[in-house]
């Protein structure tokens, strides 16, 4: 790949605002929010209002 012309890939934290679920992932996405994970490291926040944790298709509540 060329060099400077890719967006940075990073370990970020998605969290679900509406359970409070929170899961570690890679991604490009940018954003100004921080986070302390359960590691002691610092990570980029992506908040998000819909994961596999709350979706009712996902959740079995689907109807």
């Amino acid at each position: 790949m060329k060099k400077g012309i890719h967006p940075d890939y990073r370990e970020v934290v998605f969290q679900d605002i509406s359970t409070d679920f929170s899961f570690l992932t890679r991604s490009t996405i940018s954003t100004k929010e921080k986070i302390t994970w359960t590691d002691g490291k610092e990570y980029p926040l992506v908040k998000v209002e819909v994961s596999s944790h709350s979706h009712p298709f996902y959740t079995g509540k689907q109807k």
